[in-house]
């Protein structure tokens, strides 16, 4: 849409929706003082309705009065002269002209009446009780469906001897003479428990009023129209109704209703005068509004063209605005100062998001574009990725401001290096990359440039030696296009960092294995809830009795696709990837759930299950294995633990303080592993651990090597000098057990004595298992 044409739809979009908004409100303000005034009239009415009740209850309260002071009807009321009282009642009600007389004894039973059978009960209980209690009665009745005002009074000689009374239906008489008086219509109606009318009488025309009071009969009968003005359903009448009578039979009321179009005919004629003068308003404005468009938007458009151009990078020297407005060539000069603005920013962000803001190194997305282009161009060359060993430790120890300057540093070493080094990029963290315009890459020139690199370097007067580990790949050797070519650099680089090696060059195949390890890692989330996951349990022999005490469980997982996985392997991945503790919460209740089954069954066993790293020091172990114990009625001396040695050395004192929390429950605590880490003895003394268990690669080859007899001896007899029981794993032959025996270690575990079996056949193995046969000549 052309800025003119919107300029002047905005012009006339504001003038008439002020236009609407003043004419709106003002005739709002005038229905609403219609509808007010008409309030008031319907208000008017209603009191009309009522005076003229009263008016004519007074009348017939005389016209009563007389006729129960008449000596002659008392006369016939005392010796119940029936034909008298009928003839006496006829002639009064005649002159009192009303519809209905009506005489009682003193309990309520009718004597004569114009409408009832005689001997018959008074028909108005409410009005019978009210007159006993106050003297006399008046009020609206209901009988036989009609409404009628009616007095009863008392009839005494000088005895009360009776109960006199007269009644006038209310009619159309009644309507017609207030809508006489006030001019509003009136109707009466009487509506029985099923809903439906039993009398009416109105000024509307007779099918007229049948058809209003049954489209409004629901709402009259819930008191819509009792407790303020409403408009009927129709919306033809304004109406207000008054309660004359209810009971459990029959509602009767009065509606007073002013008719619409009466109440709202001066205010139609208003509508017709003033949308007259909105439409002369926006003829008038439409003129102005496009005489003010025009001369508004022709400069402005000019600006707009110019901005586009500027846009689409076009270079302006000079804009003409064709305006002697001030503001207007204050705006076309703005557009050439923004221009020159746009492109120095524009250089500013291009240069931004290709660097690195703090070592000004281009950034991944330059190397990606970079590698790009080089392989568009057939160009041999190799990556080498660094990252730097502990970065997080410099960081912690120094300062992420001294990490920033080791970063800067070598960063700017690598810009620094001579050819064939062709560009240097920070990837993200601690990983740097240069490129390097070789395909391969000789041994002495990397161990050069990594030497130069990794020189020490002054941070807060303390010289630091940066560590480096580097993975290498070459195009086209390793891939063709830039995104595999990163992908197994960094494969290489990770398999440099895990082996704590300085430089690892990418081999076929290792690409493959990191997609296996993604897999396993995204499988392991899935493998408890399908049920992918079992556990062996290895047996442990005393070389004392040469029976079963215990066994050990261990985790399986069988991949529906990659088949048996081994162990070593996906527990690895799972505590790299922040799974483990999925594994060990499902490991503890399966082996809790295992031994409660176990026990039924008449085997009350002992099983050593393995905690990760996670495990040892998270502080809520204890009571998840309190909650297990409890749900599954074991024991303490039913469960035991191991934990490597690396596990506790990660945070020392966070795992003392769950292992003693474990060991005060009663659980047993070996240290796994042992001989592989870098622990010693005396640190294990200060852990509340009960059991060391002697590595199987010290075990496998004991009868044979005396290197590992050596050691074997001097662990078991400092362990049992320090009170602790000795386990050794890896027990393959009966010469390795017969040696064990010897020097006096504890527990032998291995494949002679048994593999791993699944939890079903324990027992059968339990029942055939007959107790070793073990030497116990000690080995000087």
């Amino acid at each position: 849409m052309r800025f003119r044409t919107r300029l002047t739809l905005v012009l006339l979009t504001v003038v008439i929706i002020s236009q609407l908004a003043t004419g709106v409100a003002f005739l709002r303000a005038t229905q609403n003082d219609a509808l007010a005034k008409g309030n008031q009239r319907l208000e008017v009415g209603a009191r009309v309705f009522q005076q003229l009740l009263d008016i004519r209850g007074e009348q017939l309260l005389g016209n009563v009065a007389i006729l129960a002071d008449d000596f002659g009807f008392k006369s016939a009321v005392a010796t119940q002269d029936t034909a008298t009282l009928y003839s006496v009642l006829a002639n009064h009600g005649d002159r009192a002209k009303a519809d209905m007389v009506m005489l009682s004894d003193l309990n309520g039973t009718v004597l004569a009446s114009s409408h009832h059978e005689q001997n018959s009960s008074i028909p108005f209980p409410g009005l019978f009780q009210r007159a006993q209690q106050t003297g006399s009665g008046v009020g609206v009745v209901i009988d036989n469906g009609e409404p009628y005002e009616f007095v009863l009074l008392p009839v005494r000689a000088p005895n009360l001897i009776g109960w006199v009374g007269m009644g006038f239906l209310i009619n159309e008489s009644v309507t017609e003479e207030i809508n006489a008086l006030t001019g509003l219509e009136i109707s009466i109606v009487t509506y029985n428990a099923s809903g439906n009318i039993s009398y009416l009488a109105s000024s509307h025309q007779e099918q007229l009023a049948i058809n209003l009071m049954s489209d409004n009969g629901n709402q009259l009968m819930e008191g819509a129209y009792t407790t303020s003005n409403k408009l009927s359903l129709d919306n033809d009448y304004l109406s207000y109704a008054s309660t004359l009578m209810a009971n459990q039979e029959y509602q009767s009321f009065a509606l007073i209703q002013l008719s619409r179009d009466e109440l709202l005919g001066a205010y139609s004629r208003l509508q017709w005068q003033l949308l007259s003068i909105v439409a002369l308003m926006l003829l008038l404005t439409l003129v102005v509004a496009m005489w003010s468009a025009r001369s508004i938007s022709k400069p402005l458009i000019a600006l707009a063209q110019a901005a586009k151009r500027i846009g689409q990078g076009e270079r302006i020297e000079h804009i003409s605005s064709g305006s002697s407005v001030k503001e207007t060539n204050q705006l076309a000069a703005t557009l050439l100062s923004m221009q020159e603005d746009i492109a120095k920013r524009e250089a500013t962000l291009l240069h931004q998001s290709r660097h690195d803001l703090l070592t000004n190194l281009p950034n991944r997305v330059s190397a990606f574009e970079d590698l790009q282009c080089y392989i568009q161009a057939s160009k041999p060359f190799t990556l080498l990725r660094f990252s730097i060993n502990d970065f997080r430790d410099i960081n912690d120890t120094f300062g992420y401001e001294l990490g920033d300057h080791l970063l800067v540093t070598l960063a700017k070493r690598m810009q620094d290096l001579p050819s064939p080094v062709m560009n240097a990029y920070r990837l993200d963290g601690d990983e740097l990359m240069l490129v390097i315009d070789q395909a391969d890459l000789d041994r002495r020139r990397r161990e050069a440039m990594m030497e130069q690199i990794s020189e020490p370097i002054s941070l807060d007067k303390s010289l630091i030696m940066p560590s480096l580990s580097a993975g290498e790949v070459s195009y086209p050797t390793h891939g063709d296009n830039a995104q595999l070519l990163l992908r197994r650099s960094d494969i290489a680089l990770d398999q440099a960092r895990r082996h704590r090696h300085s430089h690892e060059r990418y081999v076929d195949g290792q690409d493959e294995q990191h997609l296996r390890q993604l897999m396993l890692i995204r499988d392991l989330q899935e493998a408890v809830d399908n049920g992918e996951l079992w556990m062996a349990y290895q047996p442990k022999v005393d070389t004392t009795t040469g029976g079963v005490c215990q066994f050990e469980a261990l985790m399986r997982w069988r991949h529906p696709t990659l088949g048996f996985v081994p162990p070593d392997e996906f527990i690895g991945l799972a505590e790299r990837s922040g799974n483990i503790g999925l594994l060990s919460d499902w490991m503890l209740a399966h082996v809790c759930e295992q031994l409660y089954h176990w026990k039924r069954q008449g085997h009350h066993l002992s099983v050593a299950i393995n905690l990760s790293a996670s495990d040892v020091i998270d502080p809520g172990l204890p009571m998840h294995i309190s909650e297990l114990f409890e749900s599954y009625d074991l024991t303490p001396d039913q469960l035991a633990l191991e934990v490597t040695e690396s596990a506790v050395m990660q945070d020392v004192e966070a795992a003392t303080e769950t292992l003693m929390a474990l060991s005060q429950m009663g659980l047993k605590i070996a240290v796994d592993d042992y001989g592989t880490g870098y622990s010693s003895l005396a640190q294990i003394k200060r852990l509340p651990v009960d059991e060391l268990k002697i590595d199987k690669s010290f075990v496998l080859k004991l009868d044979t090597q005396q290197e590992d007899l050596t050691i074997v001896r001097s662990t078991i007899e400092m362990g049992h000098h320090l009170g602790l029981k000795i386990v050794a794993e890896g027990v393959e032959n009966s010469a390795s057990a017969e040696i064990l025996s010897q020097l006096r270690c504890d527990y032998l575990q291995g494949y002679w004595i048994a593999k791993p079996m699944p939890a079903d056949a324990i027992t059968g193995w339990l029942d055939e298992f007959k107790p070793l046969q073990l030497s116990a000549v000690a080995i000087n």
